[in-house]
């Protein structure tokens, strides 16, 4: 537990000092701002340091553990109907706790003045990448190549992309974005480890990554269709 503190502490140190010195290089030769807003500036340094250090202390502590538990815990309880309903709740409960979809929700609500509201967003979003989720763990129980996945998946996106509104396209990428966080890509990875460490014959790198890359392919499908259902099927061939 001291160990993990202590290299959590060194990443922490690694990830805000540089910024921190940089704007503190600027104060000083270029900016000149006052001295209320510098000092504004520190104690919001001090505050992201702690919480990014608590943060990853949780997750390197409790979320991967837990993660790698439930995905083998899951194959050795359950059928395949099972683990699929269970990873694909788990897929939607991790991604609306996730901050970036929250913040990229709020926004989104904001710019299109309710048009995508904040809990439209995050209801298709969530979903998408619970089913994508439960299909990038089917696909490791069938051994289906990830390239395959990936190429049908963002060959749909292309096409889709002119047939919808024009500003769901930003959406919708931005969208897959959002998802790989601090919340759901410790989760999803572990639970990727979890379950190929208890199936035979099954390679823990070859299969237990690419989980995050299937699953993002959800939320961006996901906005898709909604911009088709919402504008129909009217080509998009420019602004």
């Amino acid at each position: 537990m001291i160990k993990q503190g202590q290299e959590i502490l060194k990443e922490t140190a690694m990830a805000i000092l540089p910024i921190t010195f940089f704007v503190i290089f600027l104060q000083l030769f270029f900016l000149e701002l006052p001295l209320a807003t510098l000092g504004r500036f520190l104690g919001g340094v001090a505050l992201v340091a702690a919480g990014l250090f608590l943060f990853l202390l949780g997750v390197r502590v409790g979320l991967l553990a837990l993660g790698e538990m439930v995905g083998s815990e899951m194959l050795q309880r359950g059928n395949i109907f099972t683990i699929l309903l269970i990873t694909f709740a788990l897929g939607v409960a991790v991604t609306v706790a996730e901050p970036g979809v929250q913040v990229l929700a709020l926004n989104v609500d904001t710019a299109t003045g309710g048009e995508i509201s904040h809990t439209l967003l995050v209801g298709v979003v969530g979903l998408s990448l619970g089913i994508f989720m439960a299909l990038a763990v089917l696909r490791i129980f069938l051994g289906i190549s990830m390239g395959y996945i990936l190429a049908i998946g963002y060959t749909v996106i292309i096409i889709l992309s002119f047939f919808v509104p024009a500003h769901f396209v930003p959406i919708s990428f931005d969208a897959g974005g959002v998802t790989t966080g601090p919340m759901t890509v410790p989760f999803i990875l572990s639970i990727g480890l979890g379950v190929t460490s208890v199936l035979p014959r099954r390679s823990t790198v070859g299969d237990s990554f690419g989980l995050m890359g299937l699953a993002s392919l959800g939320p961006v499908l996901g906005l898709m269709l909604l911009g088709v259902m919402q504008g129909g099927f009217s080509v998009n061939c420019g602004p």
